[in-house]
């Protein structure tokens, strides 16, 4: 099932496959991708909008299977988690490349985010293959991980392909053209962050300083 053009850049290393197994592969690869195994989900999902886009796949097949698949791969990493619990990933986790170090830090987002972490893990490389593990591990209700996963894999999957679909084999050459300002924009971001906190900053110690006056006043006029 070739394309009208060939697929570009990162992408051709996924055509053979997707060319052979069809809808099957795109099933298979984000499936146990999103339960730990490093396999190239998110790419094979661009891979098939732009076949859709070429007119030789079904984009609402594409985007429905590649979700199923998200959420179906997610919840077995969850109950990997719960029934194998923190030792078992630290025993095998090197074989997937999940370090002592990587599952704590992702530990420690989960422990401060919660269901936000979930819900956006699935555009973070290295959370996305590992969020259903760590949810499972770190006992987070099996309810609030169905609800925000779904959320987040309905998102990842609806920008994904709609993008891929729109834009064809001319994305990788946008994706290439828009690395050219990574720095400009990490720099744009550093500085909105550092103004952020700056006002954040003071409006915290105005607040404090108001409570204080308010404080004084009230001392001042008790009898």
């Amino acid at each position: 099932m070739p394309p009208q053009a060939d697929l570009p850049g990162f992408l051709h290393g996924v055509a053979p496959i997707l060319d052979r197994w069809g809808y099957y592969a795109i099933a298979g690869v984000i499936g146990v991708e999103s339960f730990g195994v490093p396999a190239p989900g998110q790419t094979i999902m661009v891979a098939a909008a732009i076949y859709a886009g070429a007119g030789r796949m079904s984009i609402f097949a594409v985007a429905a299977i590649s979700f199923v698949a998200a959420v179906l791969g997610d919840n077995i990493g969850y109950w990997i988690g719960v029934r194998g619990g923190r030792k078992l990933a630290l025993r095998w986790g090197r074989y997937v490349f999940l370090t002592p170090e990587r599952l704590a830090r992702a530990e420690g987002f989960f422990a401060r985010r919660g269901g936000r972490v979930v819900m956006v893990a699935r555009f973070i490389d290295g959370l996305r293959q590992l969020n259903g593990v760590i949810a499972g591990i770190t006992a987070m209700p099996w309810r609030t991980f169905l609800i925000y996963n779904a959320i987040g894999a309905a998102l990842w999957v609806g920008v994904w392909t709609t993008v891929a679909y729109l834009f064809g084999t001319h994305l990788v050459a946008i994706i290439e053209h828009a690395h050219r300002y990574t720095w400009q924009a990490i720099t744009v971001i550093v500085l909105a962050v550092a103004v952020y906190i700056t006002l954040h900053v003071r409006h915290i110690r105005r607040k404090r300083a108001r409570s204080s006056a308010d404080a004084a006043a009230m001392e001042d006029t008790t009898p």
